[in-house]
């Protein structure tokens, strides 16, 4: 009998998170899945074959000690670490302010670093995946997206880094791109910058789980490690005022 396959997710309760978490459970994973609240752990721990637990990903003290026990307690071998959490402030850069620096920093950038401390242990083990969601904003500049785009810059620098490290423990690590997904976060985006949400002209948030379950399904000899994934037809025009 083939062993069951263990993926962690973050972001679970989110558009692609949980739809990932889904796909991962429909597939017969094991999902370890973190959320910011205890409703949206319990409607996570309904799901047959999850495993779900609050997180404050703020919380940058107690990220690593957290997979640690995790770890040892629980999952000691991991094929699947899926980034999917991030924030996306929304304003210019002259108006950033300390507080909108700090927290999109932490959540965007220092929690995938730090939870992947404790979870590496595992992953190494299964010769498993790191996936990161990235965004659009990660690859180039975006008009009033200066915290955002600076904290996934700064997350694309640290998974090619990683994947470097990595090579030598056979653990693959792959970003995704994304552009505009059509997402609770991406209608607030929309509503601040003044334009009309229109999920028909963005991706699925389905779409987007896929292409990561593609990843960690890429036959062994195969490293995918950077996959841009853009709307069918181009929008990002609209959001550059």
């Amino acid at each position: 009998m083939t062993e069951q396959r263990v993926a962690f997710v973050t972001g679970a309760a989110g558009g692609v998170g949980n739809k990932l978490v889904r796909t991962l459970a429909s597939q017969q994973w094991h999902v370890i899945a973190v959320a910011r609240s205890t409703e949206q752990v319990t409607a996570l721990n309904a799901i047959d074959g999850v495993t779900a637990y609050v997180l404050d990903l703020l919380d940058s003290g107690n990220l690593t000690q957290w997979t640690k026990r995790l770890v040892a307690q629980n999952v000691p071998s991991i094929d699947l670490v899926a980034h999917v959490a991030a924030i996306a402030p929304v304003g210019p850069a002259a108006q950033s302010d300390a507080e909108t620096w700090s927290n999109t920093l932490k959540t965007n950038v220092e929690a995938p670093a730090l939870l992947n401390a404790g979870l590496l242990p595992a992953v190494r083990k299964a010769q498993g995946t790191i996936v990161f969601v990235n965004s659009g904003a990660g690859e180039r500049a975006v008009v009033n997206h200066a915290v955002y785009a600076s904290s996934k810059h700064a997350l694309r620098g640290y998974a090619n880094t990683l994947r470097i490290e990595e090579a030598p423990h056979r653990v693959r690590v792959s970003t995704v791109y994304p552009g505009q997904i059509a997402t609770k976060m991406l209608r607030g985006i929309d509503a601040k910058l003044g334009v009309a949400f229109k999920p028909e002209d963005y991706i699925d948030p389905q779409t987007v789980a896929d292409s990561i379950v593609w990843i960690a399904n890429a036959p062994a000899d195969a490293h995918l490690t950077n996959v841009d994934l853009r709307p069918r037809q181009e929008v990002s025009a609209k959001f550059n005022v």
